[in-house]
């Protein structure tokens, strides 16, 4: 039996190349080979890389072991699509993950050059989903084979979603029966003000626990919950269905260290055994 819970199995994609980790890549590979080795292999997804960096990756990678799962990051929209498929020959594509201001024509892209066994999410920049844009943009989606993704937080403090607006998200998710994901600022597992920064950074229980509300109201609380205490309860008591349905909703998130959030399901006495991986202490 797998010694992570199911509700954490392939949570955490490997963002350790991307802001604000920017691991060399020439470090982010034999990191991630180790994860992937590692008791914990099954809380851990594919490698993140973008586009422009896929050259590198590959040499990074070659001869240093088995095919190296990879997520692809496209940031510059469906233009990018063909050429990074392209590129990636050499790796096993794991997902692709598409930037986009039009979700019908990234939709028709995806439609035409992914792979059919290879999943998708496409993301719209967070000032297009407010009011209408944003049911208009999950029904797309939801026609479709793709999943939504949705950025939770970044290097500015209006990078970050307050908890109603996620909340909009989720539960417009939720209704409608669509999978997602999110990046950026979900390393913790609990709602938190970062002591640096002064930014408010969601956590991936409170996130994870919201998935399953329909309620905006609803998921809004649960996403302002600031006790681990609380939230560590809350998942201990849930239902193996309430984690099927949670886990058929939120599907992952990109998290440029895999060390934070095992650290985190440890102390909350959600994940054992030791030791974790130490490279980020």
């Amino acid at each position: 039996m797998s010694a992570v819970p199911e509700l954490f199995r392939g949570l955490f994609d490997d963002a350790a190349v991307f802001p604000p980790g920017n691991l060399p890549v020439a470090e982010a590979v034999p990191a991630h080979r180790a994860y992937r080795a590692a008791w914990y292999a099954d809380a851990v997804g594919p490698l993140l890389c973008g586009a422009g960096r896929l050259g590198e990756l590959a040499g990074a990678a070659a001869g240093s072991g088995g095919a190296l799962r990879v997520g692809l990051v496209l940031p510059g929209g469906s233009a990018e699509l063909g050429p990074a498929l392209a590129a990636a020959a050499p790796f096993e594509v794991a997902g692709v993950e598409l930037a986009t201001r039009d979700a019908r024509e990234a939709v028709a892209a995806l439609d035409l050059l992914l792979p059919p066994d290879v999943p998708a999410a496409v993301e719209l920049p967070r000032e297009l989903l407010r009011g209408d844009g944003l049911d208009e943009t999950l029904d797309i989606l939801v026609d479709s084979p793709y999943r939504a993704k949705f950025r939770t937080g970044g290097l500015v403090a209006g990078a970050f979603p307050d908890e109603d607006e996620l909340a909009g998200f989720l539960t417009g998710c939720a209704r409608r029966g669509l999978p997602y994901k999110c990046t950026a600022g979900l390393h913790h597992a609990v709602r938190h003000t970062d002591p640096v920064t002064g930014f408010e950074h969601h956590g991936f229980l409170n996130v994870l626990l919201a998935a399953r509300e329909t309620d905006r109201a609803a998921a809004a609380e649960v996403l302002a919950e600031r006790s681990g205490a609380t939230l560590a309860k809350a998942v201990g008591e849930l239902t193996g269905h309430q984690v099927t349905v949670i886990r058929n909703s939120f599907t992952a998130f990109g998290t440029c260290s895999i060390a934070e959030p095992l650290d985190d399901l440890a102390g909350l006495g959600l994940l054992s055994p030791s030791p974790l991986p130490q490279e980020e202490r």
